[in-house]
């Protein structure tokens, strides 16, 4: 039966050329006849199956099919593209420059350009270019295009303009997406609470999150990593809704996504290496830090372990300090530690004041008394602010008023 209505529905196949060609399907006679024609050469070439017939189409060259209209490009993408290429050609010219300057440089270093790195560049850079000013970003540089301008952000819509996120068009939407996702784990989190309550579940400490030791992402590094410009508001924002997040009594488990927006603070204590205490004659061990400043003042302290809490500053007691405020602030390091009374102090301070020399002794006092105390000791005293310098100077008198903040008296003329 198949066969005898394969037969009925055979297709007549012909090809032509010529400018003028059209296709007719005859179905008056039970057959399905394509025929092309054209006013100069026609010839009929096969007879063909209908399954055959469609083989063969579809064996057709890609040039014979019909092509698909094209998408029109939307004027978004339009710009993008321009911005893209734009950028590309940029970061291609800058690329190229570090290059020639970093060849010249190991050319000047007598290094090898290949195995020349960014660690030795910055040395370099430094030995030849020396600078005495305190932000580091101020000083001369040279590093990778990569590393000194931001990266370009993707194309957040097709073709057709349609934008990929949700939240395209708050203008923010990878900074509006971060706290949506805060929310939701908020949620995730009282859902999961008010199933132990019913439960009858006790909390304990251990399920929040310790925030100790790290804090939040600066405004300028959030804005690096979600790629955005954050302004003021929206980093307040930002910070509250965490903290929110983070007080929950929950919290511990969502720390991995809390913990991807703070960083650790440099354990500058940790990373110093502690120096180990040196042993006199009598078998009493002593550390002695040098350098310790404050404003103008420079001391250099010595501590000896065991003692009797004797001071010994400029061959003098601690009545070297005549005001009680510069007397608290030496043995404060003292009182937080525990070790008021068990040690002896002694202490050379020059130039400055009474408040910096104070001020000098105090840290120097501080770094020594390190290698008498544990490290969770150690720890509390950086968070304390004992291990920190104070880079805090006198302000300038200004000219035109009698002090540095300081105004004249005003009166009605």
């Amino acid at each position: 039966m198949a066969t005898t209505m394969l037969h009925k529905h055979r297709v007549s196949v012909l090809f032509s050329f010529g400018r003028s060609l059209y296709r007719r399907i005859n179905v008056s006679q039970g057959e399905f006849g394509l025929q092309q024609k054209c006013s100069a050469y026609s010839r009929p070439i096969n007879t063909l199956s209908a399954s055959e017939a469609v083989a063969e189409i579809k064996n057709m060259p890609d040039e014979s099919r019909p092509m698909p209209a094209k998408k029109p490009i939307s004027k978004a993408m339009k710009a993008y593209l321009l911005q893209a290429k734009n950028y590309d050609e940029f970061m291609k010219k800058q690329n190229t420059e570090f290059q020639i300057g970093r060849r010249h440089l190991a050319n000047i270093m007598s290094m090898d350009a290949d195995t020349m790195t960014q660690e030795d560049i910055d040395q370099a850079i430094e030995f030849l270019f020396p600078s005495g000013l305190y932000e580091p970003r101020a000083r001369p540089m040279m590093k990778s295009p990569e590393l000194i301008f931001p990266p370009k952000k993707a194309a957040e819509f097709d073709e057709s303009g349609r934008p990929y996120h949700s939240l395209f068009y708050t203008m923010n939407p990878n900074f509006y997406g971060l706290l949506q996702e805060a929310v939701t784990e908020y949620v995730n989190l009282n859902k999961e609470e008010d199933n132990m309550i019913r439960k009858r579940i006790s909390f304990n400490s251990d399920m929040k999150i310790i925030l100790s030791g790290s804090d939040w992402l600066s405004q300028e590094k959030l804005s690096n990593l979600l790629i955005e410009q954050i302004d003021d508001a929206q980093y307040e924002q930002f910070k509250n809704v965490m903290l929110r997040l983070a007080e929950h009594p929950l919290s511990n488990k969502v720390k991995d996504f809390i913990m991807k927006y703070r960083y650790s603070l440099v354990n500058e204590a940790a990373l110093a290496e502690i120096p180990k205490p040196s042993y006199e004659k009598d078998g009493r061990a002593y550390v002695t830090f040098k350098g310790a400043r404050r404003k103008n003042a420079y001391a250099d302290v010595t501590v000896h372990m065991p003692g009797t809490g004797k001071f010994l500053i400029n061959d003098c007691d601690i009545e070297y300090f005549q005001d009680i405020q510069s007397r608290e602030q030496i043995t404060f390091p003292l009182i937080f530690t525990a070790l008021l009374g068990k040690v002896d102090v002694t202490a050379t301070a020059i130039q400055g004041g009474t408040t910096g020399q104070s001020g000098a002794v105090r840290f120097g006092l501080a770094m020594a008394l390190r290698s008498f105390v544990d490290d969770k000791m150690v720890e509390r005293m950086r968070l304390a602010g004992l291990l920190q310098v104070d880079w805090r100077t006198r302000e300038r008198k200004k000219p035109g008023q009698p002090g540095a903040r300081r105004k004249p008296t005003w009166k009605a003329r």
